[in-house]
């Protein structure tokens, strides 16, 4: 069995309900330690929250866009980043030549701008002076993004830790030596050597479920989001409104200047949970759900009871910008699609325990959209060596459909 202490905070996605069910999941994968009633489990935790989080996110939209312009408003949904970026460049609220130029590069040049990105929102508009503008949307992030950027979290984690070890390492050298670390001349060969060594020993210690060093728990809040495109001399009332919002509180307030100016909020939210399940379950989930084993009458029984039993509060993010700024963030010069391939590309560790943890939290999040029912050993061991081919190989016996 898995020592309790082992790694006491790994991935914790507030969000979710039963965040500390898939936390422990995750926690527990880490170490090749899956039990059969993981299959059941991590099928209810992706399916469920997806019907959860998509229920009060728009409960809460309504209620945000409804109080911030106190008048009728009016919805659209997307699956494609290309349909936000044709609506946000038609009917521009007001003239600017930054505005103009990004929208002649966009029209110029709409292949550029990411138009095929999945993206699966509801679009927000009000009705003024006889034209319609955008106010703002909602989105859920998709499994397969949640899934790449828990791996990230985690392996930014572990290189702190083999950093840390190697500078131990380091530190014994030196002492053995009898000069201090900053006497001490060190190669670029010794540097690497100590790197390696460190890092297998981070593998032994996973491989034999040893104690590890402990570190503060990993927090992803985004995966419900929301963007209000307020002009500057109206966000404080904004603030101000959710602030005095019922069964809300505001609880990060982050600006962002530079490339891209906004401001980040992190509000937890109460939902009415009785509310969100005065409607069944939809057909879609239904049929996943019986392709897992389960009829429609025990789905729904099985979904009352998982929201009634999880946690009251959930975390989402509230972004504020304005009109200039938003367009700077989808076709200028922060682009969104270019800031996640940016991460990719920076990412400072990649080795084969990086793409194991890769491989290890795709699948996690891929195998509630599977055809299988019991979960079986796990394809990938953190301390073993794999080609992406195995890997694929693996993932596309497994799962039929991935793209949630």
């Amino acid at each position: 069995m898995l020592r309790r202490n082992i790694v006491n905070h790994m991935i914790t996605i507030t969000s979710y309900l039963h965040r500390n069910t898939l936390h422990d999941i995750i926690l527990r994968w880490m170490y090749d330690d899956a039990h059969p009633s993981d299959a059941g489990q991590i099928t209810r935790l992706v399916h469920f929250n997806i019907i959860y989080v998509s229920r009060y996110l728009q409960l809460f939209s309504d209620r945000l866009f409804g109080q911030l312009h106190r008048c009728n408003y009016h919805t659209r949904r997307t699956t494609l980043k290309g349909d936000l970026k044709d609506v946000i460049i038609t009917n521009v609220p007001y003239p600017d030549a930054r505005i103009e130029e990004m929208i002649h590069n966009y029209r110029n040049h709409p292949e550029r701008f990411f138009r095929e990105t999945p993206f699966h929102a509801t679009m927000f508009f009000v009705y003024r002076n006889g034209v319609k503008l955008y106010i703002g949307s909602n989105r859920i992030k998709r499994v397969r993004r949640l899934a790449e950027k828990s791996a990230r979290r985690i392996i930014d984690r572990i290189f702190e830790t083999i950093k840390k070890n190697a500078d131990r390492l380091a530190e014994e050298r030196a002492g053995r030596m009898g000069v201090s670390r900053q006497q001490m001349v060190t190669t670029p060969e010794d540097m690497t050597a100590e790197f390696l060594k460190a890092e297998n020993r981070l593998l032994e210690d996973l491989r034999y479920r040893r104690q590890i060093q402990d570190a503060d728990r990993l927090v992803i809040n985004d995966v419900a989001g929301i963007k209000v495109i307020v002009e500057e001399p109206e966000q404080d009332h904004l603030m101000d409104l959710v602030g005095q919002m019922k069964d809300c509180e505001i609880i990060e307030v982050e600006p962002h200047s530079g490339k891209y100016n906004a401001i980040n909020l992190i509000v937890r939210f109460y939902p009415p949970k009785e509310r969100i399940l005065s409607r069944s379950l939809g057909h879609g989930t239904l049929k996943v759900m019986q392709g897992k084993g389960m009829i429609p009458a025990e789905a729904n029984r099985d979904f009352v009871e998982f929201v009634r039993s999880g946690e009251e509060s959930v975390d989402l993010e509230i972004i504020v910008s304005d009109y200039k700024e938003m367009l700077e963030s989808e076709i200028g010069r922060c682009i969104h699609e270019d800031r996640i391939i940016e991460q990719r590309l920076q990412q400072p560790y990649c080795g084969h325990l990086a793409k194991n943890i890769e491989y290890l939290m795709e699948y996690l999040f891929s195998f509630p959209a599977s055809s299988q029912i019991e979960l079986g050993q796990l394809p990938i061991k953190l301390w073993n060596r794999y080609l992406p081919e195995v890997f694929r190989r693996c993932l596309e016996k497994a799962v039929q459909n991935t793209d949630n």
